[in-house]
């Protein structure tokens, strides 16, 4: 397994991991117009170039794991991935959305730039392996039932498949009762193998199952956790923004209101600085 850091490639010149500045992974959790999201990859480009933060932007094209069957599951596959394709383009940006089936992997790999593998699937071999085949880079999200080192077992079916272009994100532990708990010790443990690692701010408030058919969350608390993951050595931030959280289609609980984003960038890009310099100068 890789130790030292591994800086991955990505379309535009974009790179991530490794000594490159602190990358975003951000926008709206699911697309809910070809509009909407395009604007929404806008403005979000245009507060992470001022801090020259490497930026990829992310709406899922199919939630498949709603509470309720009767909430808004996005454009699907087909029209979803035209929508992000166009993005991608036109705004000389990164793409990034999740697959629920290995039979997904091929067809998403023709647009994303990086597979992501959603925290309740983390452990299903077979659409570990399909991801991996296809040679893009993967975003693994660590499920909410695992301990970090658990993680080891699901980055060694991506290596069986020869991909060391791994990301690994931190997204919150269950512990029941419509809560999670973020445990910075997850950032140093899961960095040890050398692959960039990510904290998702906006997950790790989500309150699953708390508000019956929907989750709930709490998005004060984003920048906090934003903040603490960085402090302890993540390479790249994962939010969810919206212009209007509280119209938001999927997770307006656990969604930054786009207003806030350019003062928390701001702030994480200073404190990933001075991190940085500690660590040369140690």
């Amino acid at each position: 397994m890789p130790i030292a850091p591994i800086e991955i490639q990505l379309s535009h010149d974009v790179r991530i991991g490794g000594l490159n500045p602190l990358f975003l992974i951000a926008g709206p959790c699911v697309i809910e117009s070809e509009e909407h999201a395009y604007n929404m990859a806008a403005k979000i480009r245009e507060i992470a170039v001022k801090f020259h933060m490497p930026f990829i932007f992310k709406a899922s094209y199919d939630k498949a794991n709603r509470s309720s069957l009767r909430s808004y599951r996005g454009p699907g596959l087909e029209h979803g991935l035209a929508i992000l394709s166009r993005i991608k383009n036109d705004l000389n940006l990164p793409v990034i959305s999740d697959i629920h089936e290995p039979i997904q992997a091929e067809k998403a790999a023709e647009v994303l730039d990086i597979i992501q593998i959603p925290a309740f699937l983390c452990r299903q071999t077979d659409l570990i392996l399909a991801a991996a085949k296809t040679g893009k880079p993967l975003n693994i999200k660590k499920g909410q039932f695992l301990a970090p080192e658990d993680m080891q077992n699901i980055v060694e079916k991506a290596l069986s498949e020869k991909n060391d272009n791994l990301v690994l994100t931190e997204r919150g532990t269950s512990f029941g009762y419509h809560n999670l708990i973020f445990d910075p010790r997850s950032i140093p443990i899961m960095k040890d193998w050398g692959f960039p690692v990510v904290i998702d701010a906006s997950h790790s408030v989500q309150l699953p199952g708390g508000l019956g058919e929907a989750s709930g969350g709490d998005a004060r608390f984003i920048p906090h956790i934003a903040h603490a993951g960085v402090s302890v050595g993540a390479d790249g931030v994962f939010l969810e923004v919206h212009d209007n959280p509280e119209k938001a289609r999927s997770d307006k609980g656990n969604s930054l209101n786009l207003n806030a984003l350019e003062s928390l960038c701001s702030s994480l890009h200073a404190l990933r600085t001075a991190v940085i310099r500690k660590k040369h100068s140690s």
